[in-house]
C-alpha cells in the first residue's frame, strides 16, 4: 500500500510533506523544474514506505492511504502513479 495526494493539494503545493518524507518520494520539489507547472505534488507508489509521516503534515488534509481515499478523489490514485510514469 502506498499514501496518495488528492485534490485538496491543488493549488497549494505545501511542502511541508515533502520536508518530513524520509525516502523522498513527494514531489516535485521547490528546487525542481517542474514545481511551477505542477499542479499539486505527487508521491511515487513505487518509493513510498507507507510511514505516515506526511499525512500530519498536510496543512489541508489532502493525503491518504491508497484504500482510504474519499471515493470523490480515487482518480488521484492514478494520478499520483501517471506523474512517476512519464
Amino acid at each position: 500500500m502506498t499514501h496518495v495526494i488528492a485534490e485538496p493539494c491543488i493549488g497549494t503545493k505545501d511542502t511541508a510533506c515533502v520536508d518530513v518524507c524520509p525516502v523522498d518520494c513527494i514531489h516535485p520539489r521547490k528546487d525542481e523544474a517542474p514545481f511551477t507547472e505542477a499542479k499539486q505534488l505527487y508521491i511515487d507508489p513505487d518509493t513510498c514506505i507507507d510511514c505516515g509521516l506526511c499525512v500530519d503534515e498536510c496543512p489541508v488534509k489532502a493525503i491518504f492511504t491508497e484504500e482510504d481515499t474519499p471515493s470523490q478523489w480515487k482518480q488521484y490514485v492514478q494520478i499520483n502513479r501517471q506523474f512517476y510514469n512519464k
